[in-house]
């Protein structure tokens, strides 16, 4: 007799897929109209999937009721979310797009990291009571990467494309995923001197200069250094491997997108963060160096500009993260914590949104040719979300932390600095979520709202509509005599706005009017040799091959009625040349 298997895997299975599949129903009204993030969505779904509310989703369960297996998975979580979308950052790039814009990026992830990381940590000291400022170094560190994956909800979609230049966009991407992997020295270099100096340096020996010797030593040189140049080997040898494979047919036309972008993508990402992680090094970084040298040569990213299957991905990983963030978030520690109340908590989250990062883009933006104007420099500052990678380096912390110990027990001040940063870093991160998901809706609707009451209180203003507009260009009155033509007035190729284009057909040299076109349906006369068309001139003595620049409609020796038909008879003639049956 059937009955009902209601496990973990198949309740997990059917929330996270009827969700996926309801969010694509309403994706565009959501995204594109709304200018709601995936991020904000998909956590609250979380939320009320979470044991807090529906308790369809278990985390805890599914860790075996263990805490730190359940801290293990959030960790491989987010470094596979990481990996993916530090390889598609690099992929996104311009070849050769970090060594020709060095001196802004060097900006960005020189100065501008260290100020972040300056700014975070003396907020998080002024607003958690007893906490000392090495601690407070720590749990700056983590929140000082900007997030590659909320960074995506302000560089894609419809309100990235009408407000925010390319340059702006691809600069932005290029911090986002740079600046993820060189996490890592601001956050062991707290470490290392908590490790070997706090307590007194209890349970370990060297001091300072120990601390000093493994940060230089194990964290640049092992960590950053070696991922960089591994990254960099990994990308040169998959793009060699896809450049091989096509050359030798191995892959056929009809599936190169799917196969090159799971080849290629899942090959470096799986593989650079199983291998970096098997040897230790930093494998965030290596991904997004592995995808830039990838595309060096700019050839995979011009053949897969206009594919899907990029989107999907991050859509996909986008909606399964933050679900899960939803549901593993230790919201009831916010209230009931014993190092600050939720009052400091709230307060903290407004000054590190408004302080950490505005104030030193702002003082940099003339530097940086990316960012051309003010309001520019604001919205780069104020856009520079806390998400995955804060939670990642959450983790890492609390990995490390766990190797302080004295006589086998973890030590107090690495214990209490453990709670802290799970409370700081989850709220940072929710605060960053939410308010960066509503920021863009409220902008526009606060934009809006008062010019859509203005024009509705001001008199007779529904008696002058707006002009009509195409593709953000206002429509032009029919060209004079004399006036130079620009080429949208040309109409080359295209269906007239006033109504369907005039069948008049070019065969040889003469331009030919066809007698059933008053019936609507034209007929194309073939010829038995049709000369081609000479890029020199046509017909009607206007160069061909300069159709795409503007023209000078010249007064004819005709006057009158007879000069305005000739120049009608050569700007049908000119029509006619790019239409599909001429």
């Amino acid at each position: 007799m059937p009955t009902l298997a209601v496990t973990n895997f198949n309740i997990v299975c059917a929330t996270l897929g009827g969700f996926i599949t309801l969010f694509g129903l309403v994706s565009y009204l959501l995204k594109e109209r709304f200018y709601l993030s995936e991020a904000l969505i998909s956590m609250l779904a979380g939320v009320a999937f979470s044991p807090h509310a529906a308790n369809f989703l278990k985390p805890l369960e599914y860790a075996h009721g263990s805490e730190t297996d359940l801290e293990t998975i959030t960790l491989y979580f987010t470094r596979v979310v990481l990996g993916v979308q530090l390889v598609l950052a690099g992929v996104q790039l311009p070849s050769k797009y970090l060594l020709r814009e060095w001196k802004s990026l060097s900006l960005l992830l020189g100065p501008g990291m260290i100020a972040m990381w300056l700014c975070s940590s003396l907020i998080i000291w002024c607003m958690v009571p007893h906490l000392s400022f090495v601690h407070a170094l720590a749990v700056g560190a983590c929140i000082t990467p900007t997030d590659p994956v909320l960074s995506n909800s302000i560089v894609k979609g419809k309100f990235a494309d009408k407000n925010i230049p390319k340059d702006l966009q691809r600069i932005i991407i290029a911090e986002s995923g740079a600046n993820d992997g060189l996490g890592y020295p601001f956050l062991f270099l707290a470490l290392y001197l908590i490790k070997y100096t706090g307590e007194g340096g209890a349970g370990q020996t060297g001091g300072a200069s120990k601390a000093m010797g493994f940060w230089f030593g194990e964290t640049w040189g092992y960590v950053i250094v070696l991922s960089v140049i591994y990254g960099a080997t990994i990308g040169w040898i998959a793009k060699e491997l896809l450049h091989w494979a096509e050359e030798k047919n191995f892959v056929d036309r009809e599936s190169f997108l799917v196969f090159a972008i799971t080849l290629a993508e899942g090959f470096m990402q799986l593989f650079i963060v199983g291998t970096c992680g098997m040897i230790g090094s930093d494998d965030v970084l290596a991904c997004f160096i592995a995808g830039n040298v990838f595309t060096i040569d700019d050839w995979f990213r011009l053949e897969t500009l206009d594919d899907s299957l990029q989107p999907t991905i991050d859509m996909l990983l986008n909606l399964s993260v933050f679900m899960w963030f939803g549901a593993v978030c230790p919201w009831a520690m916010f209230l009931h914590n014993k190092f600050i109340p939720i009052y400091r908590l709230i307060f903290l989250g407004l000054l590190i949104l408004l302080f950490r990062r505005v104030p030193i883009v702002y003082a940099m933006h003339s530097k940086i040719q990316q960012i051309e104007e003010k309001r520019q420099a604001l919205f780069v500052g104020f856009f520079g979300p806390i998400g995955v990678s804060a939670v990642f380096y959450l983790y890492v912390s609390l990995e490390f932390l766990k190797t302080m110990t004295v006589d086998g027990v973890e030590r107090e001040d690495a214990k209490m600095l453990g709670e802290v940063m799970t409370v700081v870093i989850w709220f940072l991160a929710i605060c960053s979520i939410v308010v960066h998901g509503l920021s863009i809706p409220i902008g526009k609707l606060g934009f809006y709202l008062p010019r859509t009451f203005s024009t509705a209180l001001e008199p007779g203003s529904r008696d002058e509509p707006e002009p009509f507009h195409v593709e953000g260009h206002p429509q032009h009155e029919p060209p004079q005599i004399g006036q130079r033509l620009r080429p949208s007035q040309l109409h080359l190729g295209r269906r007239s706005a006033d109504g369907p284009p005039r069948p008049v057909f070019r065969i040889g040299r003469s331009v030919i009017r066809d007698r059933a076109s008053q019936s609507g349906t034209p007929q194309i006369v073939t010829p038995r040799t049709a000369s081609p068309v000479k890029s020199p001139a046509s017909s009607s003595g206007i160069p061909l091959n300069d159709l795409d620049q503007s023209h000078t409609v010249q007064q004819d020796s005709l006057s009158g009625h007879d000069a305005i038909g000739n120049v009608t008879k050569r700007n049908t003639a000119i029509g006619a040349v790019n239409e599909p049956g001429g």
